[in-house]
């Protein structure tokens, strides 16, 4: 009698792995509708946009260059972006956005300091900043009475930049007398400018010079009589009054 066969038994597949890509694909379609979703919403866009700090750059100059509108993608645009689109403007130092979500974005802007004053040729007052930019000053804002006014200075003078840049390092409390300052260039000096000061003092020096002299010019200020300062190579005064009027001879100078 032949010996019967026992049939094969099929083995069961394991389906772990296709249900966990089914899980998988299902999971992404969730994330990318919810994502569609989301950027299609009011809740994804700009709805704020404050800018604090500028004092010479108007609000709406600053928002024009930063390329933000309400209604943008809040995420469309990096802070870095920003920032480098605003530090382009002349008159601002740094620059900070904080984005907030959702949809407010804060703009902090320091704009270079103001050292000094000048009318230009029509008469409108303008203010030098700290790296030499020239600004109308807004009616607003006033004028700061302890900065010098700059007379007699050509506009693309290079000079000025450079004397902006001296007066930005020296201390408010040493330039709070100083009232105006005019450019006299010589052969010798060709960076030499002439101060007068409210205390009735008139001081020759240069540009290159004036930070190390400022000290100097201080001192004679605060102890002698109005007179003539020079503070070049080597430093002089002589008062306008003689101490001894009757008699004709030059006063001596004090170094």
């Amino acid at each position: 009698m032949p010996k019967s066969q026992i049939p094969v038994l099929k083995q069961n597949r394991p389906k772990g792995n296709t249900s966990r890509k089914i899980v998988i694909i299902l999971l992404l379609l969730f994330i990318a509708l919810l994502a569609v979703l989301f950027f299609r919403s009011s809740v994804s866009r700009i709805s704020a946009i404050e800018i604090t700090g500028n004092v010479y750059t108007t609000t709406s100059e600053l928002l024009e260059k930063s390329g933000l509108k309400k209604g943008d993608q809040f995420f469309g645009t990096s802070a870095a972006e920003v920032i480098e689109r605003l530090k382009t403007i002349k008159a601002v130092s740094t620059v900070t956005v904080d984005k907030q979500f959702p949809g407010t974005i804060l703009i902090t802007v320091k704009e270079f300091p103001t050292v000094a004053y000048e009318l230009d040729s029509s008469g409108v007052l303008k203010a030098i900043l700290s790296n030499g930019t020239s600004l109308n000053v807004p009616p607003t804002i006033g004028v700061a009475v302890e900065k010098p006014i700059l007379t007699q200075w050509k506009p693309d003078d290079p000079l000025k930049a450079k004397l902006s840049e001296k007066l930005a390092q020296i201390p408010n409390e040493l330039t709070t007398d100083i009232s105006e300052i005019i450019p006299t260039p010589t052969p010798s000096f060709p960076d030499q400018i002439r101060m007068y000061t409210k205390s009735q003092f008139e001081v020759i020096t240069t540009v290159s010079l004036l930070t190390d002299k400022v000290e100097y010019l201080n001192q004679v200020i605060e102890t002698e009589r109005p007179g003539k300062i020079t503070m070049l190579e080597a430093d002089t005064y002589v008062p306008f009054i003689p101490d001894n009027p009757e008699d004709g001879a030059e006063p001596g100078a004090s170094q």
